[in-house]
């Protein structure tokens, strides 16, 4: 029985390295758009101006940070911790069952359209905007926040889930079937098992995120150390301003630290 052997395929330049009139004509059409977009976008030079002088004024009085008032700072941090924590439990935990609806190689066409519809939704608008939205239906403070992120996190975790359950491997699922075992057993033993460690990395990427996000989402009214920064902003203490913004950088420095410890672990 002979055996083909297939040669291996020689690599050839992409056409952008290959041909250079390809590339230099992208690139002046790059500059051209540039000088285009900037000789019409409606700048104003002098408000440019002003601002920098602003700015200036701002930074002068943010130095050195004031931690003055740590109370309000800490109760804000707390805030934005919990804030983050349950709408990635939530976020996660609904993201489950969507990625199985979404996974085209476990749902039928109906469900997998209804799956992908859900997700396509949810990574639709910018947090800010989904929490603008909460803030008008239910308010300002923590729930509008932990909505918004719970949107933001299906968008994110469902989609990541969703594309993991269509990389398993099938010899497990075939394998169950051919015993007779049932569509809920199939995925609670053969699918689940095979996305754990992706879906715990995953749901640990999302309290980080939701931790930075939590910090934007509340300029606008949605709880949190977001919200103690604009009321700070808004007294003109820039020196309790800038101590708010150490202490998110910090956390989330430290929260970026464990969180990748942890994915390291795991994957």
């Amino acid at each position: 029985m002979s055996e083909t052997v297939t040669a291996p395929r020689r690599w050839r330049k992409p056409p952008f390295i290959a041909n250079p009139w390809l590339r230099w004509s992208l690139l002046i059409g790059l500059l051209a758009y540039a000088a285009w977009a900037i000789s019409t976008l409606p700048f104003d030079w002098q408000r440019v101006a002003q601002g920098i002088e602003r700015a200036a004024r701002i930074f002068a009085g943010a130095f050195p940070p004031s931690f003055a008032r740590h109370e309000l700072l800490i109760d804000g941090f707390l805030e934005s911790l919990k804030i983050a924590i349950l709408a990635t439990l939530l976020g996660v935990g609904l993201s489950v069952p969507i990625a199985f609806m979404a996974a085209r190689n476990i749902a039928i066409k109906p469900i997998y359209a209804l799956g992908r519809a859900v997700i396509v939704i949810a990574r639709s608008f910018h947090p800010v905007i989904v929490a603008i939205l909460f803030v008008k239906a239910v308010g300002f403070g923590p729930v509008a926040g932990i909505l918004t992120l719970t949107i933001y996190s299906i968008g994110f975790v469902a989609k990541m889930l969703a594309e993991r359950i269509e990389e398993i491997d099938w010899g497990q699922v075939e394998a169950m079937r051919s015993s007779g075992a049932r569509y809920i057993a199939v995925l609670q033993f053969a699918v689940l098992p095979q996305i754990m460690p992706r879906q715990i990395g995953l749901a640990m990427y999302q309290l980080d995120s939701n931790l930075r996000a939590s910090a934007v989402v509340g300029i606008v009214g949605a709880g949190g150390i977001g919200a103690t920064l604009m009321n700070a902003f808004g007294r003109y203490d820039y020196d309790f301003a800038l101590a708010i913004t150490l202490v998110i950088i910090g956390a989330i420095l430290i929260s970026e630290a464990v969180s990748g410890r942890i994915r390291r672990r795991i994957w």
